[in-house]
């Protein structure tokens, strides 16, 4: 599971509040100076949120809090820090690199830096089994785990499928190498 870290900056008595409380909370808690501010990264920290207050906004974050100095309860001040955590978690898993392509499951959009396609959301699916799958999948394999169907099913559907991608992919990316078909089924490079 990723790390996910609040990070207080010059907020000293939220931050021993929220320590006094730390075992009930979802995530990691840190409390970092103006000279680390610079260092934060998702390697140190995973997904990240700072908690700054109205005077200290910072420019260099889009991944923060700003506190107001008006009363706030904790619990409301807790749920906002986990749905801004949750949010960029769900937004950093739902994009997915493949090659020399960005695919982004929410918006079911297939991109490079010239070209995005959008596709259907039965071809993300198989875009992303043949992705993850170390070799090449048969006909009946994708029947099964894509559509869920037993392997005695007409096969017509993923084959007209398969096609079909490939030929927008060739269309929009002039690419015919991006599903590849041989005698043993089909695979991504």
């Amino acid at each position: 599971m990723t790390q996910q870290s609040l990070l207080i900056y010059n907020l000293p008595v939220l931050f021993n509040i929220l320590n006094e409380i730390k075992e009930n909370l979802n995530f990691d808690l840190y409390q970092i100076k103006k000279e680390e501010i610079t260092n934060v990264n998702k390697k140190t920290y995973g997904n990240f949120v700072i908690l700054t207050n109205v005077n200290e906004k910072l420019i260099v974050s889009k991944n923060q809090i700003v506190f107001e100095d008006k009363p706030t309860k904790i619990g409301y001040l807790v749920e906002k820090i986990n749905l801004k955590l949750h949010r960029q978690k769900f937004s950093e898993h739902s994009k997915v690199e493949i090659g020399g392509y960005n695919l982004d499951i929410n918006s079911r959009i297939i991109s490079n830096e010239e070209n995005s396609l959008k596709l259907t959301e039965r071809e993300i699916d198989i875009i992303l089994y043949l992705k993850d799958s170390k070799q090449s999948e048969n006909v009946e394999n994708l029947q099964k785990k894509v559509w869920g169907h037993n392997s005695n099913l007409e096969t017509h559907t993923v084959e007209t499928h398969i096609y079909r991608l490939r030929k927008k992919i060739s269309e929009t990316f002039q690419n015919d190498e991006f599903i590849i078909s041989s005698k043993s089924g089909y695979k991504i490079l």
